[in-house]
């Protein structure tokens, strides 16, 4: 056993452990908090199995899945930035590399270049499996926004367009599942969680 390699892989999981007090500005849907950026991740993985009949053909559902765990664990340093911040989007990619530098260095070499390229991959959204990783990653707040009385769009002042628009990989990669989702965006504008315009 390589016990250099033992120690940096598990100082690096220790380090992941941080994920799980980054509170999101998506309630659980229970209501009794915010979720973390552990249970976000946690959540979408499983999505992606649930889902993967509806995902872009040819996808790798294990390969989404590690995406899906790796994608926001920048924000140990980086922060979690709110889907429709403007201003925290300015800097965010700036943040958010500063902060793979320093996570991923952690790993042994091998791991570093193999957790680096998940999340890169899933940053530009290129490849099947990473459409699918962001559809399920814009998918999952709107679930719990449902079942919290749209809790963070009220909170933000939301409108229906902007929900639309991060969702539009949806339509693109998952047009089965569009339908379902302009279904909910009507609920939540018709039940005043979404401003029409």
């Amino acid at each position: 056993m390589d016990h250099d390699r033992l120690e940096k892989q598990l100082a690096f999981f220790m380090e992941c452990d941080k994920m799980k007090s980054i509170y999101r500005n998506t309630m659980l849907a229970n209501q009794s908090r915010m979720e973390t950026d552990a249970e976000h991740s946690w959540h979408i993985a499983l999505m992606a199995m649930l889902l993967q009949e509806y995902a872009p053909a040819g996808i790798n559902c294990d390969h989404t899945i590690r995406m899906c765990l790796v994608h926001d664990l920048v924000e140990i340093d980086a922060g979690d930035t709110f889907a429709y911040d403007t201003e925290g989007y300015k800097d965010k990619a700036e943040r958010e590399v500063k902060a793979a530098d320093r996570l991923f260095s952690l790993l042994p070499a091998d791991q570093c270049k193999e957790f680096r390229t998940l999340w890169e991959e899933f940053e530009a959204c290129q490849t099947p499996d990473a459409l699918f990783a962001n559809c399920c990653d814009r998918f999952q707040p709107v679930l719990n926004n449902i079942a919290t009385n749209g809790h963070s769009w009220a909170q933000h002042h939301i409108r229906r367009e902007q929900v639309e628009k991060r969702l539009s990989p949806i339509q693109q990669a998952m047009p089965q599942l569009w339908p379902y989702c302009t279904k909910l965006l009507d609920t939540a504008v018709e039940k005043g969680w979404l401003t029409a315009e």
